[in-house]
Parts: C-alpha cells; structure tokens; sequence
C-alpha cells in the first residue's frame, strides 16, 4: 500500500493531487491514501475564508470550494487534521471528524481511524500554552483574538490520546514535538532555519503536548508540517519492562510551493480492507471521558490520581464491546457528506472581503447523527444552547457526483500557488453585522502548465519498512517566475510559533518535480544518517 504525505496544503489541492497523479504515472504504482499534516483551508465560500486568521489581503479561495460542490472528485481517500491557516468556522462542525467534502476526511480535534489495517491518529492545531487549560469556548462570529484561539491545542483531546493502548502505526501533527531537533541533523536543519537556534536552545521550538504524546503512544511514524522545512528524525523509545527499543520514524514536510519538498510517499503492508473504519478503543474512550468536554473560559484539568473519581480512561474489552453495540456493529465511517453551505462560484467577479461578515454558527448532520449514536455532547451545539438539536441550515443542492465507496478515479487540475501568512487580523465584524449574499472572484495565484515528462529530475517513493530505513522526498510542480507582488505574498512569515521564518530554497530542489526517466536517489540514507547517531 502506498501512502502519500503531504507538509502544509494551504488549500492548493490541484496542484497536491496533479502530483500524485504524475507520481503514480512515472512510477507505476497507485496511492491509496493521503495525508496532510495541517493548514489544510477548507474554505467553501468568502464567510469561510473571513474565519480565517490571516489579514483580508491574503484571503484567497484555493481549490476546495471545486471538492466541496462537487465540481471536482478527490481522487485519492484524503485524512487531513487542523492548523493554523484555517477556516473554523466549519471545522467547528466537526469536533470529533467528519467528511468536509466527498472522500476528503477531517480527524477532528483529534482523532484516530483505521485503513488498510493502520491505525492513523492525529491531533489539530498548534499549542500555546495560555488556552491549553480552557475548554472549546469560541464560536463564530469570533473576535480578534477567538479568531485564532480556536485553532489552539486542548488537555482535553491531549488527555484522551494518551488513553490509546496498543501499536499506533501513523501519527500526524501540525506542529512538531519539542525536543525532535535532537534525534536528526540539528546543525542542518539550522543552516536552513538559523532563527531556530535560540528557541532550540530554550527548548521552546514545537510542542510539549505533542512531545508527551510521543513519548507515550510511540507511533512507527509520526508526520508535522507547520514550520516549512523537510526534516527527518529516528527517536528511539527504550521500554523499562522488556528493555526493547521502539522506533519512532519521524518526518516533517514543507508547504505546497514549487521546488519545495512538500511530498513524501511511503509504501507499508496493509492487512486489511482498504476502507475507512472508526477505531473502536478511541470511540470509547470519546465515550468515557464525554462528562470532561468544557466550553468555558476558566482553568479546567484533567482527573489524576489522588482524587475520588476515575483519571484512567483506557477501556475494558467489556467497555469496547458495548460501544460497538452503540455503533450497531458497523465501525465502517458512513459515507453521509452533505453540504452545509452555498459554494463559491468565480464566475461573479472578485468579491471585496472588506464587506463580507463572519458566518453564524452552524450545527453538522454528520455530528448530530455521530453524537447521537454514542451519547456525545456537540460543543458548539452546548454553546448555542442546542444540545443535538439540529438547527436549520439552507437548502442546497448535491454536489454534482456523489461518493463511491470503491471509487477512486483520477481527475486532476493545475493550480496556483502562495501563501497565507498569519499576521494580526484587522476590526472584526459583530454578530448583529448584517449577512450579505455571498459573491464570487477570481483568485491570485500562478497558473501551472502542464509538466513535460522528459530531461526532468524525479522523486521515488521508498519502502519505510526496508532496513536502511531510507526515503525520497518529492519536489514540487514548476512554475513560472512569480512576480514580486506574489513572492511577497507567499514568503510572509508565520508568527504562530514566535519565530520569523526566513524562506530558502530546498537543498534537494529541482526544475521540476515531475518527468525523466533517470532520478537521482539524493535523500536515500536521510534516515540512516540519523540512527548512526543514536
């Protein structure tokens, strides 16, 4: 089975599924699945993008808006979880996943499923450590600083990871876990990102929940994105009982831009079907620790030992049981997508974003059916006083195609590419703000032509299961030069992580990611490097 990885999507999903297209072309082989490590912008229309925790110059519609109506099919089952460029608005409709378009799966604040006999988690958003005590308290409209505490890290969905038991074989985050510098080429990856020195050396670079999650579930890979550069990584866990050692491989991935390494595919062994199932043990698990779920302001921890009441939430095979009875014996993730809103069209000129208001809040089919089956409580529904009561939502059309459960079909689009820096948002507009009709544009970006299929470098996936333990990493589509008003627009730095980030051409970079018929193996030890040094 193949897997393809993708760093920071930053809604250009033409040009992440043109890729895959012409991978599978040169090289023969088919991907199965994909998976995207965060900054995923799932934005359906102009509301959607003023969710978004960007400046209104840069909000630009992308691609979704074509998977969402159905304009488009994804072509390969996509798992993606949250960053920090996204809309959240409709990502709040989906606290425990769901499908925000056909064959296109969001995990959730966090969340774990099973395909092809992996288990898959992941945990959306980045940490900052002064909402990671507060419960799920924003909705839309946000304020300017709801706009982006949404998108922070929760105990809660922290606390509910380390519950897992068992072998995890895929683990993906936005942010990378602290202290992971430490277990690759740290001194190469500094000549990249120089501003990362200091913070490395305050052991404040990436995430200590994700670090703790690390060391706790001890995935076979872990995959980040969030901080735009390629960075492989070995961590050896030691277990005290048997004193075997464990391997983590990890891998951190750049955003989707041309000649940047935004790309890895990886082949495993699957033992089983290649559908997508929930995973029983976090279902419970959701179920158990349901009367723990905040959406206040104030401090709220976690149940340890000490106290009266239960702290420890991993499930009894009895526990497991009756939630699969809940589920009706059926762990198959139903295939119940429906739109929740108009998408955008392009075809009526350029919307002006300064007139458009955040959206009110929206209730999702899909998490009310879910909920109800296991006795959930929906946050945003605790929060507008519903419950799991559905609330009215517009009536609006299918998307053009439906989804197949054994269809994977290949249809495929050149994009556009930039960037969404995350820089302070301007005046927000109230909920009494009247709505306007949603409007239409075009979009900013690069039009990519079609790769020529000769006298061109291109990547190979590898086997992470073979002993030397090697990869490649692809490059991204060429393009034309951008223009200097683009290239500003796209190098702006992320803020998020305190960091300025510096943008360079990768080390591994080509004219073009696609094409030839020789390749050089370039990054085939980028792992064994790092085990010598352990």
């Amino acid at each position: 089975m193949h897997i393809a990885i993708e760093g920071c999507s930053h809604g250009e999903l033409d040009t992440i599924y043109n890729s895959v297209l012409r991978l599978e072309q040169i090289h023969g082989f088919k991907v199965d699945l994909l998976l995207c490590c965060g900054d995923f912008q799932s934005v359906r229309n102009e509301q959607d993008l003023k969710c978004m925790a960007c400046p209104v110059k840069y909000m630009d519609m992308r691609d979704f808006y074509k998977y969402y109506s159905g304009e488009k099919k994804a072509p390969v089952l996509t798992i993606f979880i949250g960053g920090n460029h996204e809309a959240s608005n409709y990502l709040q409709e989906f606290p425990y996943g769901g499908w925000v378009a056909p064959n296109i799966y969001y995990l959730g604040y966090a969340g774990v499923v099973r395909f092809g006999g992996l288990r898959i988690g992941g945990l959306s958003g980045i940490y900052k450590g002064p909402d990671y005590l507060k419960g799920h308290y924003e909705k839309p409209p946000y304020t300017g600083e709801s706009v982006r505490s949404v998108y922070h890290v929760r105990n809660l969905e922290v606390f509910r990871l380390k519950q897992l038991s068992g072998e995890s074989d895929i683990f993906m985050s936005h942010d990378w876990p602290r202290g992971i510098y430490h277990h690759g080429d740290k001194e190469k990856l500094l000549k990249w990102k120089q501003h990362f020195r200091s913070e490395i050396k305050n052991n404040t670079l990436g995430s200590r929940p994700a670090e703790e999650l690390l060391k706790k579930i001890r995935p076979k890979y872990w995959f980040s994105g969030h901080l735009h550069v390629k960075f492989p990584a070995v961590l050896r866990h030691k277990d005290e009982n048997t004193h075997k050692a464990k391997v983590t491989k990890f891998l951190a991935l750049d955003k989707c831009l041309p000649r940047r390494d935004f790309l890895q595919v990886i082949e495993v062994q699957n033992a089983g079907p290649l559908e997508l199932s929930y995973d029983a043990e976090w279902l419970t698990i959701l179920r158990l620790t349901n009367h723990l779920l905040s959406v206040g302001t104030r401090t709220v921890y976690m149940p340890g030992p000490g106290g009266s009441e239960r702290y420890q939430f991993t499930p009894t095979k009895e526990e497991i049981d009756d939630t699969i009875q809940m589920m009706g014996c059926n762990m198959r993730v139903p295939l119940d997508f429906v739109p929740t809103a108009q998408s955008y069209e392009s075809s009526q000129g350029k919307p002006k974003m300064e007139q458009v208001h955040m959206p009110q809040p929206l209730l999702n089919p899909q998490t009310i059916a879910f909920c109800d089956k296991l006795g959930l409580d929906d946050p945003l529904a605790i929060l507008l006083g519903a419950k799991r009561k559905a609330q009215s939502s517009p009536k609006l059309s299918p998307p053009n195609r439906s989804l197949n459960d054994s269809e994977l079909n290949i249809t495929l689009d050149s994009s556009k590419i930039s960037n969404n820096p995350d820089e302070s948002p301007g005046t927000q507009p109230t909920a009494s703000s009247p709505r306007l009709k949603i409007t239409h544009g075009q979009r900013r970006g690069l039009l990519l032509s079609e790769p020529k299929t000769d006298n061109r470098k291109s990547p190979v996936p590898f086997n992470f299961e073979s002993s030397s333990a090697s990869s490649s990493l692809s490059e991204s589509e060429s393009s034309p030069r951008r223009s200097p008003q683009a290239k500003r627009t796209n190098e702006a730095s992320d803020k998020e992580m305190s960091q300025t980030e510096t943008v360079s051409s990768s080390s591994t970079s080509g004219d073009n990611m696609l094409g030839m018929k020789k390749f050089k193996r370039r990054n085939q030890a980028i792992y064994s490097s790092a085990e010598e040094d352990m």
